[in-house]
């Protein structure tokens, strides 16, 4: 049986540990992941002072089953800051042991504390475990399109 289940603060000393499972995720949801080309980039986010990239990790004897990801942002309509979750992945045969609330509970009260009025992000539309288990959270779903302009290259 593996053992407890810890959350902690990510910073660049668990580079290798969020490419890995930033790697796994963006295969999970059909994504090119392109941190690995630029780890650096990485590390710097979430080192800079203050770090523009927040992060958590959940563990279990020392190895990574799961992390979260978000930026503080500013919403014009709403006049106020929000959490942007960017990611919350859970590793596959980890799923379903509450580790996914328990990284939300991590960025839940990491928003809170940091005066965020709202926390935003998506999901694949596919991905119907994930949609039940943000419902369940008492979340709501606003239907948009997202789209993405790569300016690398052009």
């Amino acid at each position: 049986m593996p053992g407890a289940i810890a959350i902690r603060r990510a910073g660049g000393a668990d580079l290798n540990a969020l490419l890995q499972l930033g790697a796994e995720h963006a295969a999970f949801e059909q994504l090119r992941h392109q941190a690995a080309q630029r780890p650096a980039a990485l590390a710097s986010a979430l080192e800079h002072e203050p770090p523009r990239l927040h992060a958590w990790l959940a563990e279990s004897d020392g190895g990574a089953v799961g992390y979260a990801s978000a930026t503080r942002d500013f919403s014009t309509l709403d006049a106020a800051f929000y959490l942007h979750t960017d990611c919350l992945y859970v590793r596959e045969g980890w799923r379903g042991q509450g580790i996914g609330r328990r990284l939300w509970d991590a960025v839940r009260d990491f928003a809170r504390a940091s005066q965020c009025l709202a926390i935003q992000w998506q999901t694949p539309w596919w991905n119907v475990d994930a949609a039940r288990f943000y419902r369940r959270l008492g979340a709501t779903e606003h239907a948009k399109l997202r789209y993405c302009l790569s300016l690398a290259d052009t």
